[in-house]
């Protein structure tokens, strides 16, 4: 999403900016998510619920997502959902295909299937090379290639719930002029998900498994229990998860907790779907089990930014999206409000430099 929004908003600003899309479509996880773009309703509220982030970059998106939404509404994106649902965060659910096909008519040129180059390294007064056919790229650089959770995922065991191209390209390159990181790199937002080989990308959000506040999870050998109550977003769950045996756990419900609504589904719609896409249920004792297994779907971690999307350490170089770090440290926000609200001002601040 960042790559597109810093495409659009450059462009609306009279520059001539080319995406380079290292996938064979555009979108990236966004087109993969459940659209709602959303932010915590204070700044206070924020900083309680990840601890660890920066205040400054937290600051940024309480006080400029609300105009960066309205925005995206301006450019054609259809909003499905005035409202989160949540009595923590405001915002609005887009539908994902019409956000991606609005996004991208605003950018203009996307070129798909090219990327940055891995393993060169430019001169200090050389041009960043940033495609696969080693071209030179003149001025800002602004990388959005949707951090590494497809390496995540594999080194871990970790189901992936992302695109299938994010492997951490740009961290990778940024890393190689100097640039800082945050301290959360080993920090995810994922979903517990059936333990099934893969999910296709189409099932990402109908097989999610979300209802760990009332289930009592344990290890795979049920040797190990989470104990006390997941976070309201359930990410500190998924991170246990990942840390047992092959990345699973039983998930275990009554059968009274079977009518207990999560968002629009049931605890038992949840299960249903598990079960009818092959996935490990027993019922025994009045419960009903399913192993479920921790998945990915951002990484947390990343380059350390300023509140102008400047990359530390490197200069003419920005970064938006899930390739920063720091925003949502020791807990979770929404990462398409940081990409959207990144984005923008990624592409205005380096046109003021131009």
């Amino acid at each position: 999403m960042a790559g597109l929004v810093a495409a659009a908003r450059a462009r609306e600003l009279g520059a001539e900016p080319l995406v380079l899309e290292k996938g064979d479509r555009a979108g990236g996880s966004m087109l993969l998510s459940s659209g709602v773009v959303w932010r915590y309703r204070s700044l206070e509220t924020f900083r309680a619920e990840c601890p660890g982030g920066d205040p400054a970059l937290q600051r940024e998106i309480v006080e400029r997502l609300d105009e960066a939404i309205d925005w995206l509404e301006s450019l054609g994106a259809p909003v499905v959902e005035q409202e989160t649902g949540n009595p923590r965060t405001v915002g609005k659910r887009f539908a994902p295909p019409g956000l991606t096909e609005a996004l991208v008519r605003a950018a203009g040129k996307v070129d798909l299937g090219r990327g940055l180059v891995p393993g060169i390294e430019p001169g200090p007064n050389e041009p960043w090379p940033v495609s696969d056919a080693g071209h030179g790229f003149e001025g800002p650089l602004i990388l959005a290639t949707g951090g590494f959770p497809v390496r995540l995922a594999r080194e871990h065991g970790l189901l992936l719930r992302a695109n299938r191209w994010s492997e951490g390209d740009g961290l990778d390159l940024a890393r190689t002029r100097g640039a800082g990181v945050s301290s959360d790199l080993d920090e995810f937002y994922g979903r517990a998900m059936p333990a099934l080989e893969t999910v296709a990308e189409q099932d990402f959000v109908r097989l999610t498994q979300l209802y760990g506040r009332y289930a009592t999870v344990t290890s795979y050998d049920r040797s190990e229990r989470f104990e006390g109550e997941p976070s309201w977003s359930e990410t500190d769950l998924v991170q246990q998860i990942a840390r047992w045996p092959e990345a699973l756990a039983w998930y275990t419900v009554e059968q009274g907790d079977l009518e207990e609504r999560v968002r629009e589904r049931t605890v038992g719609e949840m299960i249903d779907e598990a079960r009818k896409a092959g996935a490990r249920v027993e019922e025994a004792d009045g419960t009903i089990s399913v192993l479920v297994r921790a998945s990915v779907t951002q990484t947390l971690g990343g380059l350390r930014i300023d509140e102008r999307a400047r990359v530390a350490g490197v200069e003419d170089l920005y970064a938006a999206g899930a390739d920063v770090g720091g925003i949502s440290t020791g807990g979770y926000s929404s990462g398409l409000a940081a990409a959207l609200v990144f984005g923008r001002i990624a592409a205005e601040d380096a046109l003021s430099r131009a």
